[in-house]
Order: structure tokens, then sequence, then C-alpha cells
């Protein structure tokens, strides 16, 4: 049976490695340390390492993967299979497999290398994106292509939905690509370096909205940070934190950011082009997340 070391760490690869588990022997799990969670600091482990530990597979979680290498190594596994496991992993480890490392990223490469491909592609309003099994290489998701999934973003995705959506078609992708690479029947394919583009992980200042840009480029937004990192604007000194909108189909006159005042127990907002959002769930700095309205009838006066 196949040997496998596979490298994961958020709920996106938890499913992959389900089904490396069961098609195949898992002899290794590599993941991120625990790390301390939420306002009390409590030691929580990866959804990887969750899966791992009730499933009786060995875990290994070093601070630096270097240190665990020889380990590794010395597992005499077959394949390396990575999903968004969060560390650099250089070619010593990588080319010691027979069949070498491959890594399910969530983005067309060479579209959106980097850590934050699915957050980018809602955010810059894609109509579709997708999956790439591709070569692990010391350059950053520059390995040639063993696969491709195209997914479709749906108005109503945002973030949360779009990681489930290519987690599973990352598996199911991952799975048939495997069996053809190890018969020798896939021909890889060499990424076009001048269409490569960039989704680094996500800043403090990529998270404020800017109303200047069309209401549909703010609804892209927001839902490309919804369920985390969260969009926010601020008001009078205090962030105010959007979790779902809706392009208003209407017109203003009004400076961009203005709050439009007009329609009663809505929080709409001007954009640009002249062009209209309504918020429609946020979360005001001290406060629980509410419904817009339940804001307009309490906390609103305060900012006016």
């Amino acid at each position: 049976m196949l040997k496998i070391i596979f490298m994961g760490t958020p709920e996106f690869s938890v499913p992959i490695l389900d089904a490396l588990n069961k098609e195949y022997e898992v002899v290794a799990v590599v993941t991120q340390p625990d790390k301390e969670v939420g306002r009390h600091r409590v030691l929580t482990s990866s959804p990887v390492k969750q899966y791992a530990v009730s499933h009786n597979l060995p875990v290994y979680q070093p601070e630096h993967i270097k240190e665990e290498y020889d380990n590794l190594i010395n597992l005499g596994a077959d394949l390396i299979v990575t999903a968004a496991y969060g560390q650099f992993v250089g070619t010593k480890l990588l080319y010691s497999p027979k069949y070498k490392a491959i890594n399910c990223h969530a983005s067309l490469l060479p579209k959106y290398r980097g850590g934050a491909p699915i957050h980018q592609s809602i955010k810059d309003g894609c109509e579709y994106t997708g999956v790439s099994i591709m070569y692990m290489e010391k350059k950053m998701d520059a390995g040639d292509v063993l696969n491709t999934v195209k997914v479709k973003i749906e108005d109503t995705d945002n973030c949360g939905t779009m990681f489930e959506k290519l987690s599973i078609a990352a598996r199911d992708l991952l799975m048939e690509t495997i069996p053809l690479l190890i018969e020798g029947k896939i021909n890889p394919l060499k990424q076009d370096e001048s269409e490569a583009t960039f989704a680094y992980n996500i800043t403090n200042e990529e998270k404020v909205l800017n109303f200047n840009l069309s209401a549909r480029s703010v609804f892209n937004h927001i839902r490309a940070y919804n369920p985390a990192p969260i969009a926010y604007f601020e008001l009078k000194g205090d962030q105010i934190k959007v979790f779902d909108s809706i392009v208003v189909d209407e017109t203003t006159n009004e400076a961009p950011g203005t709050i439009l005042l007009h329609r009663k127990n809505r929080l709409m907002i001007a954009c640009g082009e002249g062009t209209v959002i309504e918020l429609l769930t946020i979360q005001p700095t001290g406060k629980k997340v509410m419904q817009a309205r339940d804001f307009i009838n309490g906390g609103l006066r305060k900012y006016l």
C-alpha cells in the first residue's frame, strides 16, 4: 500500500486527510503546533491534529519543520501530500519520497499563489476559482501542475462557503490524481511565470473597507473576509465590523462613505460611482453581532 506523509493544518485540510487515510497508509501527519485561542487563551490543537489523534495517526508538530526532516525521511514514505500546512518545506524533504511531494492549492495556478487565494478570488470578483494539484518546489506555489478543477463562486458565497466547496473539490481531485501519478499517466504542466499573481496573507490594513470603490467591490470585500478576518470601517474612532451586505439598485449623489438616512431601518452607505450598499449584519466596537436595523434603532445615534 502507498505510504503517505500528510501535511496540513486548518479545517480545509481535514476531508483531504480523511480520504487519504481511508485509501492509503498515512505514516505521519505533520501540522502546526497547538496555539492559544480566544480571550481565555485556551491551548487548542489544529483541526488536522484533532482528526489524526482520533484516528490513531502519528502526529508531528515541529515549530520548524526542518527539525523533523531526518525523522520524516526515515519513515520511507512514497509520497508527501500537503494542503494548507503553513510552513516552508525544503527540497531535502520534498524530493525524498519516490513520487516526491504534491500540494493541493485553492486556486487555478499560476493565479493567486500564496496563503490567501480564496479570500483574494472573492475580493477580486472572480466568477470562478478552483483547485490545482502541483508538485512542491522551493519557490512558493510555482511547481508543475498535475491536475486542476474549476469551481464557481456564487454571489451567495463568502469565504467560509468557498473553503468548504474547495476542500471537497481538492479531496476529489487529489484522489483522482494520485493513481494517475503512480501509473505515470500525467504530463505535468509548467506554469507560465508571466501570468503569475499573488494572494499573500491578509494585513490589518487590507481589512479596512474603501467606500470610494463601487458598491459591488465593497460587497465582494465584505464576503471575502467573512467569517475571518472580517472587514470593517471606522465611525468616529470606533470599528464597525461588517459580516453581510447587499448592493442596492439605486444611485446617490452623496460623497462615498456617507450614511444614507432616507430609508427607515436600513443602513445604507454611499459608495464610489454613485452606487449604494446596504449593510445587513454588523458588530460595533464592544457590542455583539447584530442586525443593522437594530443598530439604527439603538446605537447609531451616538455617531451622528
